[in-house]
């Protein structure tokens, strides 16, 4: 499994925008049956933001909930994120992440983009 990631960028505070993340390779459906995204700054492991199981099971981090909204196109192998009211504090590389269970973090990840929210 391959995932590639798109969006990310500098925004102003207050503003939005939206991540994508596209699945791509051989393999069964199952092995991404749950998407999401983290996030990891300079000294810390990678947090959850979000994630997203096929039957559109969502999970946020309570830092993101109200601003951010996770969903998925099933037909497409894509998850997207979009981050509304963007905050100094949301500046991180976001990482794309997909596995089979919600009970672990999946083994694929994206190669990660910088959002970076600053006046």
């Amino acid at each position: 499994v391959q995932l590639v990631e798109s969006g990310g960028g500098l925004v102003n505070p207050g503003e939005s925008m939206r991540l994508s993340c596209e699945a791509s390779g051989s393999f069964f459906s199952t092995s991404i049956d749950v998407m999401g995204w983290y996030i990891q700054t300079p000294g810390k492991q990678r947090e959850l933001v979000a994630s997203i199981t096929r039957e559109k099971i969502t999970d946020y981090a309570d830092s993101v909930k109200g601003r951010f909204i996770i969903s998925r196109d099933n037909g497409k192998n894509t998850v997207y994120l979009q981050m509304n009211n963007l905050k100094v504090e949301d500046t991180a590389v976001y990482f794309c992440n997909a596995g089979p269970s919600p009970d672990i973090i999946g083994p694929y990840w994206g190669q990660g983009t910088q959002v970076t929210v600053s006046s």
